[in-house]
């Protein structure tokens, strides 16, 4: 299903960030890859914009200039880049995006290897993330991405996706980090685990809870993260109701009953200009050149109206009066 160009699709091809332009043209208008406009935005994203900017800081090892290691400091540091590269729609073979990739399969292998020997699962969203972008470098072939997908599974099977910052309970941040890196891998490598792994965890999210009422496993004393109930880019190990739906979506279940709720939540959050308001909660400790509120706007509105398409809640993007 695409939509016709219109006010809101020509308000999001006034941005200043060339993957927006790419996924509208793409995503909302259902433009082919070959076609100029799009061949055009493409290449932008490899010259202009944070992309290159980004690219930039690399080191010649694959990891990110000035980082303490490649988890700190938060989010500028090798694995948090490659994280936000892959939000951006890098090109998954550009030869520096695959070496940030490479190198992080190398510097945590013997980490994953002692966590597998010992049965210690956890920091889910970590190796979700991990698992999405080295999935888009093109490396699944590689042992030891093949090594993660195990993990992923298994972590979501066991628990899913305990962590200790959550007195050890099942994390839905990490569950749906989880399924994101899962849902980047080709149907022809998802193998019968990984396939019930991903029942497992869509059904913690979807059938054994809400994502309206966030009822998911909480601390004693805990509360509802705030992040969950706005709408929010860039996101990193962090995770809201539009990003769970953003992944059910890749993995073919916005249909399901359990995320009705959460898609009338999301028709509701449109402004009367037609767009969602978008919030940026770390655009000071990130790389600059993400742009302006207004482009983060541009982000949600772009994220939540493929979303809505796809679910076959809007068939052209203008809101009629």
């Amino acid at each position: 299903m695409i939509v016709r160009e219109d006010v809101f699709t020509r308000y999001l091809l006034q941005s200043t960030i060339p993957s927006i332009r790419y996924q509208t043209l793409t995503g909302l208008l259902g433009l082919r890859k070959n076609e100029p406009r799009v061949a055009e935005a493409r290449q932008a994203i490899v010259k202009d914009g944070p992309v290159p900017a980004i690219l930039a800081q690399q080191a010649d090892s694959g990891a990110w200039k000035g980082e303490r290691g490649y988890y700190t400091p938060k989010y500028i540091s090798t694995h948090w880049s490659m994280t936000l590269l892959a939000e951006l729609g890098a090109d998954g073979l550009d030869a520096r995006f695959r070496k940030g990739a490479e190198h992080m399969l190398e510097a945590t292998a013997d980490e994953l290897s002692q966590r597998m020997q010992t049965g210690t699962l956890g920091f889910s969203c970590f190796w979700g993330n991990l698992l999405r972008y080295t999935v888009q470098a093109g490396l699944v072939d590689d042992p030891r991405l093949e090594r993660v997908v195990e993990y992923a599974a298994q972590d979501l099977l066991e628990g899913p996706c305990r962590c200790v910052h959550n007195t050890d309970a099942p994390c839905a941040w990490g569950v749906v980090r989880t399924l994101w890196g899962l849902a980047a891998l080709p149907r022809a490598r998802r193998t019968g685990k990984v396939a019930q792994a991903i029942e497992h965890g869509t059904g913690f999210l979807l059938d054994s809870f809400s994502l309206v009422e966030a009822n998911y496993p909480l601390p004693a004393s805990g509360k509802i993260s705030p992040y969950w109930f706005k709408l929010s880019f860039p996101l990193f190990y962090q995770v809201d109701i539009l990003f769970t739906l953003r992944v059910l979506d890749e993995l073919g279940l916005l249909g399901h009953l359990g995320a009705q709720p959460a898609l009338d939540w999301l028709e509701r959050q449109r402004g009367k200009n037609g767009r969602w308001p978008g919030d940026s909660p770390f655009r000071q400790r990130t790389w600059r050149g993400m742009g302006s509120p207004t482009e983060t706007t541009r982000w949600v509105s772009l994220q939540a109206a493929r979303i809505l398409l796809h679910a076959g809640r809007i068939h052209n993007t203008t809101q009629s009066s």
